[in-house]
């Protein structure tokens, strides 16, 4: 049984997170790209979001019994399987893997222009998914 203690402690956080993306949505592009604060600080709460929901996801499928985790893709294709995402969700919350990766791994080349397209058109992705898993309050 999924405990709901372990979830709401994270959801809070990931809400936290959120809040604070949406603030950045308000700098300008131009403002956005040539402020190192901005810029990393939308870098740090996407991977960290992420991460909730990675951590969530496999919280889950830990506690519910759904398989084998070997990769963190294995987490949403799992989900998926057991119908607790859509197949949409599935394919999304992978490329939210790939983008993570690519924040925690390949930082010297991160390309500003797509954590600004991040933060201003997958928000409701994130949101999304966080409602899949406040079903298990």
């Amino acid at each position: 049984m999924v405990r709901a203690e372990v979830v709401r402690k994270r959801l809070n956080k990931l809400d936290e997170y959120l809040t604070i993306l949406r603030g950045l949505q308000s700098y300008a592009y131009d403002t956005f790209i040539a402020t190192p604060e901005y810029y990393g600080s939308a870098e740090r709460f996407l991977q960290l979001a992420i991460e909730i929901l990675t951590d969530l996801g496999s919280h889950v499928i830990a506690d519910e019994s759904l398989g084998v985790v070997n990769w963190h893709s294995d987490i949403p294709a799992l989900l998926a399987k057991h119908n607790y995402i859509t197949l949409e969700q599935q394919e999304l919350w992978i490329k939210m893997i790939g983008f993570r990766n690519i924040l925690v791994h390949e930082y010297l080349d991160i390309d500003r222009d797509i954590v600004y397209e991040v933060l201003h058109s997958r928000l409701d992705d994130i949101a999304a998914l966080r409602a899949v898993f406040a079903r298990f309050l």
